[in-house]
């Protein structure tokens, strides 16, 4: 805490809130939140800890308003929530032992998929088709949450997007496949928040400075959908697809 400066305390906050904003909705808030906090020095296991302290309290911050407002759909989300649970436990564990690089050129392929398929399909996510539980959609969704649920763990760019683009897939519309996708966030956050504090990998200080930034962040960003609607989230779920595809873009030659 001596190192903690009044404008340290500010950028932690001011990052958290943007970040939060964009990730309440569309996921890819840790596009902002990861570089913030390798910025201050935080060695990278750390600064991936902490990132998950905070955006633990940003999920459970967006997650709770659109549980509030109906946009949710406890009967299904309540069964898949153990498997992310259970696959990003899973996947945080197995990053100790393999290092993800690997992934990064199929997840910006992937990515680009997820991108073009919403941009061309331009009356997807508009409004729900979703009819109900049957044999198709539990397959899908229990797949879609244990196999996202250990990527998250595993990795994690683009999780948001993989979340919302498969519960759009299902047949929700895009403010319900934001919100379905939060649930599901929640959970594999929690299970790789406890993976990294059972290694010391957190930076309490920081991530509950950023944390609070977030919980902000988070409360302004899913009310703005919620009010705004698919109008709203649908360009922004497309542009934060693009960053993503950057962003995997660049690293794979950087």
């Amino acid at each position: 805490m001596e190192h903690l400066t009044l404008e340290m305390a500010a950028f932690l906050l001011g990052s958290g809130f943007i970040a939060a904003f964009i990730d309440s909705v569309v996921g890819g808030g840790g596009l902002i939140s990861l570089p913030a906090l390798l910025f201050t020095g935080l060695p990278p296991t750390f600064a991936l800890g902490t990132n998950k302290l905070a955006s633990t309290l940003c999920s459970v911050t967006s997650m709770t308003s659109f549980i509030r407002s109906g946009k949710v759909d406890l009967k299904l989300v309540k069964y898949l929530f153990p498997l992310s649970f259970v696959g990003a436990a899973l996947g945080a564990y197995v990053v100790r032992l393999l290092p993800p690089d690997f992934l990064k050129p199929l997840v910006a392929i992937l990515l680009v998929v997820v991108a073009v398929y919403t941009l061309f399909k331009k009356e997807w996510g508009h409004e729900s088709t979703y009819q109900g539980m049957n044999k198709r959609v539990a397959v899908l969704s229990g797949i879609s949450a244990f196999a996202l649920g250990f990527y998250d763990g595993f990795f994690g760019p683009g999780t948001g997007s993989f979340l919302i683009f498969a519960f759009l897939f299902i047949g929700f519309d895009f403010v319900q496949s934001a919100g379905n996708a939060k649930v599901l966030n929640f959970a594999s956050n929690i299970a790789a928040l406890l993976m990294f504090g059972f290694m010391n990998s957190i930076n309490y200080h920081y991530g509950l400075l950023m944390g609070a930034g977030m919980f902000a962040g988070a409360l302004v960003g899913s009310r703005v959908a919620i009010k705004q609607g698919a109008a709203y989230v649908r360009p922004l779920f497309i542009t934060v697809t693009g960053l993503l595809i950057s962003k995997q873009v660049w690293d794979l030659f950087h």
